[in-house]
């Protein structure tokens, strides 16, 4: 859907529906909180929460920052950036793994 100036939007229906995707994420992420998940595997309610937030996160750089609607160079940047965060993780989680606990 074209805007006044020739911009692409998804007009007001689309936000309620991105809208209402972030609030049943966000009902969904408290739910798992609730429960233990540890029965199918260790730590598979931060995993669990952790799509949720990453679904979440899709939906508002997707539509509310407008990338879906951009050149390939703007897809290339926000991978980029997402890119970037995980060799962050990956090097943070590398660090914090490989400590010995003091008095072990």
């Amino acid at each position: 859907m074209a805007g006044h100036n020739g911009e692409v939007h998804i007009g007001i229906p689309g936000y309620l529906g991105v809208f209402a995707v972030l609030v049943v994420g966000t009902i969904l992420t408290y739910y798992v909180a609730l429960f233990d998940l540890d029965w199918i595997f260790p730590g598979a309610n931060t995993l669990v929460a952790l799509a949720i937030a990453f679904t979440k996160m899709t939906f508002v750089v997707l539509y509310f920052m407008h990338v879906r609607w951009q050149s390939r160079f703007i897809w290339l940047t926000a991978l980029g950036g997402f890119f970037w965060l995980a060799i962050m993780f990956a090097f943070t989680m590398q660090d914090y793994l490989t400590r010995s606990v003091i008095g072990r």
